[in-house]
């Protein structure tokens, strides 16, 4: 990160802190809800199945951006797949970082190849150990492996949802985001249920496990885009909901911190990570914070 953004993020930071304010920093454009993948855990892909027009997705970003967000996220559906008025998803990369957004990162389910090196961060869905990503994501797991190998930056950091399906392979993609070369780090969430994927929520007891888990893989050096701090929050579902300083940008239509918004009692059940993280980070919760300036220096 160069060290212009570091330093405008902390004045950001002590401001919404100092101030309880509740500017958004942080963005995500939804570029298409197609997917290629029917995933057993998604409840939102494929609704309209629609490429957004490349000049609404345009006017969505500089809507983004006058907001006075500077963290720029692209998703899908999978991203992979937008293309319009002969620009693709590293078109929007590029001209994102033109326009002034400080951090720009691309969420994916892998199965495209990844040739996207002026991306900060590609938050890449993997689910588990070959058996149980298979199950939730059908057969992607080795092309997943492949497209991994022959990325053209090491920007990729692995994107997981613990489920009842997969809870018991945390330590399998801890290990491979330490061996893969094109790997910095992996970032876990719980999974968010919505109703027709309750059957895979976790208890307070299995996330406690599955935090302990984490922990363990951190203490031997699994590179964990995830704070530490923050987990008993995320247990029991104790930390400020929504993130007023996150926003989601879908059709034209601004949604406070995300989709599920819109789910009656589903923010009570949130199980995204960054979300704790970023509420108690702007709570001014001590440790969140310290932990949340060591983790972005190393790994953006």
């Amino acid at each position: 990160m160069k060290l212009s953004s570091f330093l405008y993020f902390v004045r950001y930071g002590l401001k919404t802190i100092i101030t309880k304010g509740e500017d958004p920093i942080l963005g995500t454009v939804i570029v298409t809800d197609k997917c290629n993948l029917h995933c057993k855990h998604c409840s939102v892909n494929n609704k309209t199945a629609v490429i957004r027009p490349y000049i609404k997705v345009k006017e969505e970003m500089k809507i983004l951006y006058d907001m006075g967000i500077r963290i720029l996220f692209f998703c899908g559906g999978e991203t992979f797949l937008w293309e319009n008025s002969g620009k693709n998803l590293r078109d929007l990369v590029i001209e994102a970082k033109e326009m002034g957004f400080m951090i720009v990162n691309v969420v994916t389910n892998g199965t495209y190849p990844i040739d996207l090196p002026e991306a900060d961060l590609i938050l890449l869905s993997l689910d588990g150990d070959r058996e149980h990503h298979n199950i939730i994501r059908g057969d992607t797991y080795d092309t997943i492996m492949d497209n991994i190998e022959n990325a053209t930056a090491e920007n990729i950091c692995f994107y997981m949802a613990i489920n009842q399906i997969n809870k018991e392979t945390i330590p399998h993609v801890c290990q491979l985001a330490k061996e893969k070369k094109n790997v910095k780090a992996v970032s876990f969430n719980f999974h968010t249920p919505y109703p027709d994927t309750r059957y895979l929520k976790l208890s307070a007891e299995e996330k406690k496990q599955c935090c302990d888990v984490i922990c363990k893989q951190m203490d031997e050096g699994a590179p964990v885009f995830n704070l530490r701090s923050v987990f008993p929050y995320l247990i029991e579902n104790r930390f400020p909901v929504p993130c007023k300083q996150c926003v989601v940008i879908e059709n034209g239509k601004i949604s406070i911190c995300g989709r599920c918004i819109d789910e009656p009692g589903l923010c009570d059940e949130c199980g995204y990570f960054f979300v704790a993280e970023y509420t108690l980070l702007f709570s001014g919760k001590i440790r969140p914070i310290l932990e949340m300036l060591h983790t972005y220096l190393r790994y953006i």
